[in-house]
């Protein structure tokens, strides 16, 4: 038996990331490692816990063995229940055979029976990706007052880049009257999130029409929204005015590694207000040696300094040489720079090396940000 959620979560957690190139080369998107001892799904699991949501369907599917073993029980986001917790929902065979989540939405058609053994008054689907503090009860009340069928979470953009959201407009109520993915000439700056709130009853219900039609993309911004809209279906946003970013682009992973070293971040991780959680509490100590010099970083635990790093996110595991110097860079789990080495402006990915003399990245703030893939050693007069 399982008890009766008022919300449940299903946390889509599966896509490539392609634009991450080789962050993602061999893991998804939402295990890659971010802010020193965090991986980008810590973010959202976080904000479940902190807004007692304790039952998380997490979908997933391109290269899962990572993100599967990482979350394991849920036990570090205090999520390891026997009624309730969070479960791993990879694609899987039926008697009529088995094949990979075709869109979103039919993601969440395919764990439909998940859903139902919960039996929810509402379903909360979010994305594992994103960067992020939001209280979902707050959410979860707009919903209700409301009395929608589904309710989007928005924040407002500049002009110039709404072209890249989904854009909705509203009414003096807040209510939807018109959704367009991704306008060229949008007319307004309230862009969806990709959060949503739906009552359970209407989400089956569409979900079930949209997997009959065979020219659906199966998608919730290209399909479910503007059918429900269409419908006549009461659909409202729940406005929000914290940080929020999709770090899904090398430029947008760096920046946002770079602004968590501000003084006064945006996005602060030390805040004990909705604290990230995470797996990464089991290493040791760092160790800075006599000649090491840090300035302005993240130090991960387990991580061994004896060179310079100036203004750079050092991950847990990570190791600076003798003499070596390391600067606005990004150093993922295990990720090495050895004894003389230079990198500027760079990613390491997870144990990568740049070798002994070797130079990586460029001061030249026009200039693409250097990244090295997973294991790759960066050889002396040799390039990535």
């Amino acid at each position: 038996m399982t008890s009766k959620k008022e919300c449940i979560a299903m946390l889509l957690a599966g896509g490539q990331g392609s634009r991450l190139g080789a962050l993602t080369k061999h893991i998804a998107k939402p295990a890659v490692s971010f802010g020193g001892k965090y991986r980008i799904i810590d973010f959202t699991l976080s904000n479940c816990t902190n807004s007692h949501i304790d039952t998380v369907g997490v979908l997933t599917q391109y290269r899962p063995y990572m993100l599967n073993s990482y979350i394991g029980t849920g036990s570090a986001w205090d999520l390891d229940m026997s009624r309730g917790g969070v479960s791993i929902l990879p694609p899987y065979a039926t008697e009529t055979g088995g094949e990979w989540y075709k869109g979103t939405a039919d993601a969440i058609y395919q764990n439909l029976d998940y859903i139902d053994m919960y039996d929810p008054g509402y379903v909360l689907i979010l994305s594992g990706d994103q960067l992020y503090r939001m209280d979902y009860q707050k959410m979860l009340r707009t919903h209700k007052e409301n009395n929608a069928d589904l309710t989007i979470s928005v924040m407002e953009v500049p002009l110039e880049d709404a072209s890249r959201f989904g854009i909705l407009t509203v009414n003096d109520e807040d209510r939807i009257i018109k959704f367009t993915e991704k306008p060229k000439e949008p007319d307004s700056t309230l862009a969806s999130m990709g959060i949503y709130i739906f009552s359970k009853k209407v989400l089956k219900e569409a979900l079930i029409a949209d997997s009959n039609d065979p020219n659906s993309e199966h998608d919730f911004g290209k399909n479910i929204i503007p059918n429900l809209l269409q419908d006549g279906h009461r659909l409202f946003v729940h406005r929000f005015s914290g940080f929020w970013k999709d770090v899904g682009t090398i430029p947008s992973y760096h920046e946002t590694s770079m602004e968590l070293l501000d003084p006064d971040p945006q996005f602060d991780l030390l805040s004990n207000e909705f604290p990230i959680m995470s797996r990464e509490n089991i290493q040791p100590p760092h160790y800075i040696g006599p000649e090491g010099n840090v300035e302005e970083c993240f130090v991960g635990n387990g991580s061994k300094i004896f060179g310079t790093a100036i203004h750079s996110v050092l991950s847990i595991n990570s190791y600076v040489g003798e003499g070596a110097y390391v600067k606005d860079s990004v150093l993922l789990p295990g990720a090495r720079v050895e004894k003389g080495a230079k990198v500027v402006r760079a990613i390491l990915s997870e144990k990568a090396v740049v070798a002994e003399g070797a130079v990586l990245g460029s001061e030249d703030p026009n200039s693409k940000i250097a990244v090295v893939g997973d294991s790759i050693v960066v050889e002396k007069g040799g390039a990535e």
